[in-house]
This record gives C-alpha cells, sequence and structure tokens, in this order.
C-alpha cells in the first residue's frame, strides 16, 4: 500500500474516532442542557402557586395563562386547579392521585419537593414536577408539566447537523490528508525520478536537495554522499582494472617474447638457459604483482576494519624485521647496495602491537624494495626499530639515493603511481608497494609517512599504536 494512502487511511482513522468522541460528548452535552432548561421552566411555572398558596391559603388560586400545564390537589382530592391533559394526569403513577386518605403521607414528603420525571401520553413525552406543600389552610399536592416535543425536535435537528458536519470533516480531513501527504512526498517523487535517471546513466548529477533541514533533506544529503561514495568507489575499481592491465601487459608481453626466443633457442643451450632465466624473472613479477593486487582487495574489503585479536609483540616484530632484511639482502637485483638495520633500546619489550607479524613483515619487505630499487651502486640503505617515549613502534626506513620529488609526495601512496623514472636504478616497481604499507599501517592504527633527507635520499616512517 502506497505511503500516501497509508498516511490518508490512518489520519481518517484517528479524525473518525476524534469528531466521533466530540459529536456524542456535544449531543450529550445538549440534551442535558435541554433536559435541566425543560425541568427549570416547570419549575417556574409550579413557583407561582407555591407562594399563593403558602400566602392565601385560604384562597383558591388562579387559573393559570394559556399553555401552562399546572394541578393543585387540595388535602380533600379536590383539584383546585388542573389544566393537565387527562392522559397525562392518569399516567402520573403516584400513589398520592388515587389514596385520598392524605394522614398516610409522610409529611416530611408533603413538605419536600419530589423528583422530576418524564411521562409519555398520546405519543408525547412531558417533564413532570411534582411538590407537596404544608399551610395553615390544608395539605396541598402541587404538578407542574412541560411538553419536550420542542427540545425534541431541536435535538433532533441537532442530530442530523452533527451528522450531516461529521461527515463533512471525516471528508474535508481525508481530503487534507491526501493533499498534505502528496505535498509532503512530492521531494521523494522527485528523488526517485531522478534515482532513475542516474540509474539509466551515470550523468554524474545527485538528487535534489532541499534548504528546508527536514528530515527528507537529511535524506538525500545522506544518499548522496552514498553515492559519492559508490562513484568513487567504481571510480577507483576502474582505474585499478585499467593500471593492473597495464601493469601486468609489461611482464606478460616480456614473457612471451622470452618463450618465442626460447623456441628458438632449442639447439643453443646457453641461449635457452638465458631466456629462461628471464622469463623466470617476468613470471616473477607478475606473482608479486598479484599478490600485491590480492592483498590491496582484501584492505578494501575490510573497509579499514581494524585487526581483531591479531596483535603481536615486540619480539615477533623485531625477529620479522630482521628476517625481512635477510629476505632484501639476498633478493635479486639487489646489486651492490648495502642494507643495514639498527635496533634501539626498548623502554617496553612486553609491549603488544596491533597487527600480526606477518603484515609487518609485508611492510618491511615493500619498504626495504623501494629502497633498494631507487638507492645508486654502493649505496646504503638502513631500517631503524625504536619506539616513543608513548609506546608507539616506529619503523625507518632512509636510503642515500637522489629522494623524492616534492610534487610526488603528497602522492607516493597513491595505487599505481610512481616517481620520476630517473630515480629508478634498474627493476622498476608497479607503484603498488608504498599503497600496501600504508593500508597495513592505516589497519593496524598506525600511520604511513614518506620525506627527503636532509643530506639527501628518502625516508620511510610507519607508526603502529600499542594494543
Amino acid at each position: 500500500m502506497p505511503i500516501r494512502v497509508r498516511i490518508t487511511l490512518g489520519s481518517l482513522l484517528v479524525a473518525g474516532v476524534v469528531l466521533a468522541g466530540m459529536a456524542v460528548l456535544l449531543a450529550h452535552q445538549v440534551r442535558a442542557t435541554t433536559a435541566a432548561s425543560e425541568m427549570t421552566l416547570a419549575r417556574s411555572d409550579l413557583d407561582p402557586y407555591v407562594a399563593d398558596l403558602e400566602n392565601n391559603p385560604d384562597e383558591d388560586p388562579d387559573e393559570p395563562a394559556s399553555g401552562i400545564l399546572v394541578a393543585v390537589r387540595g388535602e380533600s382530592g379536590t383539584f383546585l386547579v388542573n389544566t393537565l391533559p387527562a392522559g397525562l394526569q392518569r399516567n402520573l403513577d403516584d400513589r398520592d392521585l388515587h389514596d385520598r386518605d392524605f394522614e398516610r403521607v409522610d409529611r416530611s414528603r408533603r413538605d419536600s419537593q419530589a423528583p422530576t420525571r418524564r411521562v409519555t401520553s398520546g405519543g408525547t413525552t412531558y417533564v413532570v414536577v411534582e411538590r407537596h406543600l404544608s399551610t395553615s389552610g390544608g395539605d396541598f399536592t402541587l404538578w407542574a408539566a412541560r411538553s419536550t416535543a420542542s427540545g425534541d425536535l431541536t435535538i433532533r435537528a441537532l442530530d442530523r447537523s452533527l451528522l450531516i458536519g461529521l461527515v463533512v470533516a471525516f471528508l474535508a480531513f481525508g481530503l487534507a490528508a491526501w493533499l498534505l501527504s502528496t505535498l509532503s512526498l512530492r521531494p521523494v517523487r522527485t528523488m526517485t525520478r531522478s534515482a532513475e535517471l542516474l540509474s539509466r546513466a551515470d550523468t554524474g548529477g545527485s538528487l535534489p536537495e532541499s534548504t528546508n533541514g527536514d528530515e527528507l533533506s537529511t535524506l538525500a544529503r545522506t544518499l548522496n554522499t552514498f553515492i559519492a561514495r559508490l562513484r568513487a568507489s567504481a571510480d577507483h575499481e576502474r582505474q585499478m582494472v585499467s593500471d593492473a592491465s597495464h601493469e601486468l601487459r609489461t611482464p606478460l608481453a616480456a614473457l612471451t617474447a622470452r618463450l618465442e626466443l626460447a623456441h628458438r633457442s632449442f639447439g643453443d643451450a646457453e641461449a635457452l638457459e638465458h631466456e629462461i632465466v628471464a622469463a623466470e624473472a617476468s613470471v616473477a613479477r607478475l606473482s608479486h604483482l598479484t599478490t600485491t593486487l590480492l592483498e590491496l582487495s582484501r584492505l578494501d574489503q575490510t573497509d579499514g576494519t581494524p585487526y581483531q585479536h591479531q596483535g603481536s609483540s615486540l619480539s615477533l616484530l623485531l625477529a620479522e624485521l630482521l628476517e625481512g632484511v635477510d629476505r632484501a639482502r639476498v633478493s635479486p637485483g639487489r646489486g651492490s647496495v648495502t642494507i643495514d638495520y639498527i635496533v634501539a633500546e626498548f623502554a617496553d619489550p612486553g609491549a603488544n602491537y596491533a597487527i600480526p607479524s606477518v603484515a609487518f613483515g609485508r611492510i618491511v619487505d615493500n619498504l626495504l624494495g623501494n629502497a633498494v630499487t631507487f638507492s645508486p651502486e654502493d649505496g646504503l640503505v638502513t631500517a631503524t626499530l625504536e619506539q616513543n617515549d608513548d609506546g608507539r613502534l616506529r619503523l625507518v626506513v632512509e636510503d642515500d639515493g637522489p629522494g623524492v620529488p616534492e610534487e610526488f609526495l603528497p602522492l607516493a601512496f597513491d595505487r599505481f603511481t610512481r616517481a620520476d623514472e630517473s630515480r629508478r636504478r634498474v627493476r622498476g616497481g608497479s607503484g603498488l608497494g608504498l599503497a600496501l604499507v600504508r593500508g597495513l599501517a592505516e589497519r593496524a592504527g598506525g600511520e604511513a609517512h614518506l620525506t627527503n633527507r636532509d643530506g639527501g635520499g628518502a625516508r620511510a616512517i610507519v607508526d603502529l599504536p600499542k594494543m
């Protein structure tokens, strides 16, 4: 069921309950007021005769004016005044009308005002007021009656008016609810049409945002933020696929060429061995590239979620650093570059850090690999592991190469970005190593930075917080 219909039906339900309750309350109030008015008028018709009997008990009361229905009965049972309709008089079910022995009537009853009654006679309903009066001239019983026809007619007319008004108000309330819900949901329909256009073709637009500051504008802003994130993610994926294709194409082309040359060198064992070794290097580069891409993809899937229960002690991370230095020293393409390490004295040797030792090893491998790549012949690469005063673990990898161009520093950790080709000595990288370093460091709650040394060369810094 559409929201507009649900809002309208809900509003009609509430309106129906409220309006019906108000109508019932109003009708009851009018009925009570009309009944009280009729009783007051009947008593006012009786008051002149009470005053006349009290002041002149030995004289007969005067005849009432036309239309006044009263009856006065003396102690002997004779009616001194009686303008009540005959049928009404017979229907007055009171023993005083039939019992002529006034000595049997309770004295307090005769001096008090009897309750008002509603009596029906000849199809007409009357409000009858009865009163017993004791004077020096004897005991009297008085009645006054008022027809309720006029009040009943007024009440019926009021009931019809209330019913018509209730129906009109109900329909008006439903129409107002429908119009208001339509106006309120107009931004939603606009957002729906905009979303349909965006889904058909990514034109770079966004959902319309109102300046009202209401819930719909908040929803539009939230959705636009979500759409922007999706676009950024899609653009990133497209760029990554494009860059990965470009990076994979080079080693694949080299591998294909090496294999073709190997086919031509079947009769030359030395040439065949050379081509096979070169093909193995291309395969190694492909393997390294695909491994890095897979790790970056896994990092993207975690969306920055910290490592859970995968911390490592300081001793494990130190061992991983030493193994990483050993791997770098025996890696192909190191040439005459010297790789050294420095381990400072730890203030808290028992500290634990929220990073698996394997991930820390990947950071070490990539930083050392980059430093070796951009170091000159007979250069020096130094890895330093130290602990700050606040317990943070810092890994610093420095080389004595030409350094990093200043314009490249803000882009150094972006994927598939590389510095000036003049900095690359022998083997080139894929532009993913530093991106992987930053991703692993940030997932552990740390940071990664790249700067230039004052004396020349680059310095990569990774800070990791304690658990």
